[in-house]
Formats: structure tokens, sequence, C-alpha cells
């Protein structure tokens, strides 16, 4: 433990001696039975820049097959560019690869690489397209990138391609790197088949014999390959209005099963609460001049798909949820799947605020206790994902959900809500349409709130684990109230969490709150409560991600003042606390009444400048030897 940290707590001494419904997008499960092993990102795509796709498919959701094609507009990155590569599946046949009219020899290799010759040399900076036309059944991986199924007897077909899935089924960039600027999706299928995608809906033009119908989406944001979908079925649709405090509006668009159009209207009505909570909250919602809106879909589940999330069901947890990813995971994603929390996260943490304004006190204590309880249920395990070739472990439900929702709040509580609220709103203002690393969010809590916050992400992202908190307290004769936090960590990963540990004290009349800023295995407090204390709690609003004992029993560790021979003067002061004692070079911290740390440092003087303080009564203490001397002052 470094001597900054070891000074900056209150004062220092070594010890003497249950699932809601469907709250998350059941990413975690599913990836659990159906693992991937052919996923993968190509080096072969990193030369040229996305720009645009305009796809064209025909789909019958009562067939497992796609036919269509894409057109991609791209930028080239680098000079003697003569063939171009896309991720994309071997399973699919090719029609035709088309460049101003010309066709395109081509290789479809092993390792889902579509090798495209290109008749030409182009240079850095040309920006070019070319259309791939292809058709067949394709393969499904990862969370199912392909599915056909029914629904009341009724055929559907749709799309889920995270984390890998999107090759499966369409030509891509598969990777975390390259978001497409734009798109337009058609769709044409069966009658009475309706086609649910990405953006605005355009049009949809029945043919003539009305036996067929084709859905043109529009969508003009930057999106990542992955969240790119489809969904057809004989959806019944129908639209509310969301109206924002600002006075703007954007349409909730619903693609439902005619069999569940009741509690669609019932979810979807509660859902429009939490866009405008989230809009408000955060950034106006990104997607404001298109749409948001949900599609069902019999996967187990949700996915957060732009602008239109796919959801089996219309539960408050799983629309909250997938809803946040569209600030979090949509508006700005993770740019490696080792930060999937930034993803899941974030909206396993908002769905439990938003449970927390609209369902009440007891829900969202519900959700407090089933994450800990998930957490603390084994010893070990790291938000940062170490292997991302194992589509379980990206979506563990433990790690990358409840874990990473509850660091979230911890952060809130070590932060504070302006710097906490703030950092983020700097986040996605900055990163609005782009990829972010972890590095990114702490760069901005840290601009937001001034402080450090490389321990606290060693120990709780990349750490493993969680703390176990024994609090010891006793209250002497003469009323000061002794407390002492010892702490023993899960996992050897971490020595110790540095965290500020809350707690609240109760006398027969009187309630009193605590923040003890937790910085040493053992440390030791001194506080004046002006009361007697009957019982003391530990984290009673659970903050922390931790077990905890709370024990009275009779401390020692306080040095008596007179007999230590240490003195201050002039008492009150104004500006200038004068020292005197047999030993000067010590640890000290100023603490206020309530036990809040004003300052520290080393003293290494006979003197401190308090001139910078606020009027009030405070407490300086000396950490000598093995005892805590403290003495009272007013500051005029």
């Amino acid at each position: 433990m470094k001597i900054l940290a070891f000074l900056m707590s209150f004062f220092l001494l070594q010890s003497l001696s249950a699932q809601s419904d469907h709250a998350y997008c059941n990413k975690a499960e599913w990836a659990k039975r159906h693992l991937n092993t052919t996923i993968r990102t190509s080096a072969y795509t990193n030369n040229y820049d996305l720009h645009y796709y305009r796809f064209d498919w025909k789909i019958d959701p009562a067939v497992y097959a796609i036919q269509g094609s894409a057109l991609v507009k791209f930028t080239v990155l680098e000079d003697d560019f003569n063939e171009i590569n896309f991720d994309f599946s071997t399973v699919l046949q090719i029609d035709s690869i088309t460049y101003h009219g010309e066709n395109l020899s081509y290789e479809q290799l092993d390792n889902y690489r579509l090798k495209i010759d290109l008749p030409l040399s182009l240079t850095s900076g040309t920006d070019d397209e070319i259309t791939i036309a292809y058709h067949g059944s394709p393969p499904s991986g990862g969370l199912g990138s392909f599915i056909q199924d029914n629904h009341a007897g009724t055929p559907v077909l749709w799309t889920l391609s995270e984390p890998y899935g999107a090759q499966d089924w369409w030509p891509c960039k598969n990777g975390l790197d390259d978001k497409i600027d734009s798109l337009d999706v058609y769709v044409t299928s069966p009658m009475p088949n309706k086609a649910a995608s990405n953006g605005k809906l355009m049009s949809v033009t029945i043919n003539a014999d009305s036996t067929m119908s084709t859905t043109h989406w529009s969508h003009r944001h930057a999106i990542a390959p992955y969240l790119v979908a489809i969904a057809v079925t004989n959806y019944v649709d129908y639209t509310d209005t969301v109206t924002f405090d600002d006075g703007s509006t954007t349409p909730m668009v619903n693609y439902v099963y005619p069999e569940s159009l009741e509690s669609a209207i019932l979810g979807t009505t509660d859902n429009i609460l939490a866009l405008q909570y989230y809009d408000s909250l955060f950034v106006s919602y990104p997607f404001k001049n298109e749409k948001y809106g949900h599609a069902q879909f019999g996967w187990g589940g949700g996915m957060e798909h732009q602008t239109m999330s796919y959801v089996i069901n219309y539960g408050w947890s799983l629309l909250a949820h997938e809803l946040a990813h569209q600030w979090f995971g949509d508006y700005v994603t993770c740019g490696s799947w080792e930060d999937i929390w930034l993803n899941e996260g974030f909206a396993t943490y908002l769905e439990g605020l938003t449970r927390k304004r609209f369902l009440g006190e007891a829900s969202w204590r519900n959700w407090q206790l089933n994450k800990i309880n998930s957490v603390t249920g084994s010893p070990d395990g790291s938000v940062w994902v170490n292997d991302t070739t194992n589509v379980g472990r990206i979506f563990s439900g433990k790690l990358s959900y409840n874990k990473a929702s509850y660091l979230l709040h911890m952060l809130r509580w070590k932060l504070g809500d302006e710097a906490f609220f703030g950092g983020l709103r700097n986040y996605l203002n900055t990163m609005g349409h782009g990829y972010a690393r972890t590095s990114d969010l702490q760069e901005f809590l840290e601009d937001a709130s001034g402080q450090s916050l490389d321990e606290y992400l060693n120990d709780w992202f990349y750490g493993q684990g969680f703390p176990t908190y024994e609090i010891q307290w006793y209250q002497n004769e003469n009323g000061d109230l002794l407390i002492k936090i010892n702490q023993t960590p899960s996992n050897q990963s971490v020595d110790f969490f540095e965290m500020p540990v809350p707690l609240r004290i109760h006398s027969d009349a009187e309630t009193q709150d605590l923040r003890l800023e937790n910085t040493e295995n053992g440390q030791l407090y001194v506080l004046h409560p002006g009361f007697a204390v009957q019982s003391l709690e530990f984290d009673p609003e659970l903050w922390l991600m931790s077990l905890s004992t709370v024990v009275n029993t009779e401390l020692s560790g306080v040095g008596d003042v007179e007999k230590e021979g240490y003195k201050i003067f002039p008492n009150p002061t104004s500006s200038i606390i004068n020292i005197e004692g047999p030993e000067i070079g010590t640890p000290y911290t100023i603490t206020d009444v309530t036990g809040k740390l004003i300052k520290y440092g080393q003293l290494n003087v006979d003197k401190l400048n308090v001139e910078d303080m606020r009027s009030g009564t405070y407490f300086l203490n000396l950490q000598v030897n093995e005892s805590i001397i403290q003495r009272k002052f007013v500051k005029m």
C-alpha cells in the first residue's frame, strides 16, 4: 500500500493485532449452450473504411434461406489497393460480384474470408463501391445469428448477430473498429408478412398481384455491424409518440405477434417512461430523428438492435435493459469484447435505476440484493473478459452484467452524483457514434471528479472477487465512538479493496450516516457523534459489493492527549495551528465533526495552515507510533 493512499483516510492506524423478469438480454445462458467455434475477426479488412450499405433481400419466414445483394461503399486507406476482403460465410453461394458493371473474380476461403480481386490498383483516399449478390441457408452460430422459428403456428425468421454472427448472413467487417455510416434495408417477403429493421420506415410497396411486399428502412446513423438486423413474420404494428422535456418527439414503433398485442401495449406504454428518463438523465436520445421501437422474436431474452430492440416479451426489466443499450452499446459501442461491460454493465445498472424511480424502493433493493448475491456466491471472477473467443465468458451473467453493474454503482458512490453523471454525459457526447474502451470511460470520469481511478479499476475491473468486512465498534465513557474496519478479499488477485465505507449509527432518537475512507486493513476511526450509540449498520443503502459482519467490542488505540504531551495553539485560530509535542514527523488528517476528511499529509514542521478551511469545529488527528492523538480546534 502506497504511503499516499495510507494518508488519505480520515486517520490511520494499523491493527494492533434472484433474478427479475428477463433482467438481462439472456445472452449469458444462451451462450453457454451455443458456442461458435468459428468466431474471429479478420486482419484482411482493416485497409478500408465502410461508409454505406444497401441491402436488397428476399425472405420467406417459412423457408430457412436468404437471397439478395449488398451494395457496399467504402474509402481506401492505403495505396496499391488491388483486392478487397470481407468476413463472410463459405456456406453461402455467391451469385455475382460486380464493380462498375464488371463481374469480378473472387475466392471464398475457409476462414470466413471472401477475397475479391479488383481490376486495378486504387490509391489511399479513393471512394468506391462494389455489389455482392448471394443466396443460401446461413449457418447460425454464437447467439443464433440467423434463426427460423414459429409463433402460434406461424413462421418467423429473425437475425441476431452479436458478437460475431453478422458474417454468417451478410458480407461485412466483423470487428469492433469500423461503423457503417448509413444503410438502406429493402426486404421483400410474402404477404401478409411485415419486415422490421433499423432506422426509419420509408415505404411498404405491394406488388401487382398483392402476393409480395417490399419494405424499405433507412438508417442515417453510424452503426456497428452486429447491430444490423431484420425480422419477418405476420406482425401487427402500432406506434406511440414519445414527448421529451424539450418538447421534441420520437415515434416508438412496435412490431408485435398478434397473440401478444395486449401485453405489448401495456409494456411499451411503460417503456415510454424509461425512454423519457434516460433522455433527461444522460444526453438526448441519439436516434430521435428516426425512431425507437420493438420487434418481437422467439429468442430467450432481448437484443438491442439499433433503433429497434428485439424482445421475447414486454416485461419492465427486459424493455428497460434493451432501451438503455441505445446509449450504452449502440450510440457508444465497446471497442473490444474485453470491454463488454461498457454495454451490458450500463444496461443492467440503468434497468435497476428505472426500478428505483418508477417501481419503488422495494423493487430497487431486490435488484441490488440479486446482484450482490450473484457475485458473492463464489470468490472469483473479473469483469474484464480475458478470453474473447468464448461467447459464454463474454456474456457471463455474474461478471459482465451483475458485477459490472455494481462496479458502476460503486463508482457513483465513490465519485458522487455530480461527477459520475457529468462524466458519463461527457463520455457520451464525445464518444457518440463510435467505439470506446474502458480507458476512455476512465478518462472522462477522472476529468469530472479529479480522482485517479487506476487503483479502483485494477481492483474491481481487472481484479477478481470482492471484500468481506468485519466492523468492530465501541463507545467509551467519554462518548468517543471507536470504529475499526477489517477487510478480507475473496481472491488473491486483489490485496485490498480501497473504498469509502458507508455506516449508519443509531441511538434511541437519532440516526447519523458515516462515510469512512477505508485504505488500510485494520483502520481505526474515532468519531464524536454527540449521542449514545445503540447500534451500527454496515452499508444500509447497499452501495458496496461485499459481505460483512458487525461486532460491538471494546477497542483500544486512542492516546490520552495530556499524557502524550501534545498541544495545539492558538485555539480558536483563523489561519495557523502551532503544534507542540515530542514527535513532529508523523502522518496527520483533519476531519470535521462528522468524520469527513478535510486535509491530510505528513507533518514535517510544527505548523499547519488552515486558512483555506471554512469556519467550524474540527479534529486534528496525529498518528504517533501505534496510537492516534486527537485534538479538537475551532477555525474562525
